[in-house]
């Protein structure tokens, strides 16, 4: 996950909380003349890492300021590494326009899955479902202030003919002080994507950490998803404010690819 490094651009002093590194990122990257080399360089970021496909957070691809050279770049980059992108990670904005951009740079780059939230999903829900059905995309709600699978499911309703399901947070369901497995299971049919991400305790602050190191129990979450037959992306989330996450992420990577190679319990 891309927005792991939400707080490079500050030197890891976030101190100013999420939307902060949310502004100094996409500043970073808009400009056109330097977008490819920082792109690139994010990139081989991920690849040192082990990482042969990457949820993109959109802070550095920003639809709002993504110009088909952007675009056409980062494709490029992605391509010459052998990197897929699973999935669109972030707001997908309040505007029809919004949409239609974020929308425009997911298909461009392969992404099938949007991640994240919108306002759209009520109060424009009926644009939101065609323009996701036009595109073949689906969204992925994902959990923050929610506080159980049961609030998720009032937001997924019908699942508007396979468009709408939900993006599982494992460490927000820790924040809530939900069993993260439980809501796996709960949540099963309409689970199209996950951030696998450990928190040292429940309640605010959200403060991720490596895994192992906090209060979910995360090799349970993975048996829940290969025993309900998930079978798309999980994705390494560890997202801190104050110092260089890549070892841990590495780490993180590594755990989850040995959960994965046992069989199942």
């Amino acid at each position: 996950m891309t927005a792991n490094f939400v707080s490079r651009e500050l030197g890891y002093e976030m101190s100013g909380g999420w939307g902060q590194g949310d502004h100094a990122t996409r500043e970073w990257f808009r400009p056109t003349g330097t977008f490819r080399g920082r792109f690139e360089a994010l990139l081989d970021e991920m690849v040192r890492l082990g990482f042969e496909a990457i949820d993109l957070w959109n802070a550095h691809l920003d639809p709002g300021w993504a110009t088909d050279a952007h675009i056409a770049e980062a494709r490029d980059a992605l391509h010459a590494r052998g990197l897929r992108v699973a999935s669109l990670a972030g707001g997908l904005g309040d505007s029809r326009q919004r949409l239609e951009a974020t929308c425009r740079v997911a298909v461009a780059l392969g992404a099938g899955v949007l991640a994240g939230g919108t306002p759209l999903l009520a109060d424009d829900r009926a644009f939101l479902v065609r323009t996701l059905e036009r595109h073949e995309l689906v969204f992925g709600i994902e959990n923050h202030p929610e506080r159980t699978p049961a609030e998720m499911l009032a937001q997924i309703g019908d699942g508007a003919g396979g468009t709408i399901g939900t993006t599982v947070d494992t460490g927000w369901y820790g924040t809530q002080d939900y069993d993260a497995a439980r809501a796996i299971d709960e949540l099963a049919p309409h689970v199209v994507s996950v951030h696998l991400k450990d928190v040292r305790h429940a309640g605010m602050p959200h403060e991720a950490c490596r895994y192992g190191q906090g209060i979910v129990a995360l090799r349970p979450c993975v048996e829940a998803l290969r025993r309900n037959g998930y079978t798309g992306t999980i994705s390494v989330e560890h997202e801190p404010e104050n110092f260089d996450p890549s070892e841990d992420v590495r780490a993180n990577c590594e755990m989850l690819g040995a959960w994965l190679a046992d069989p199942p319990r």
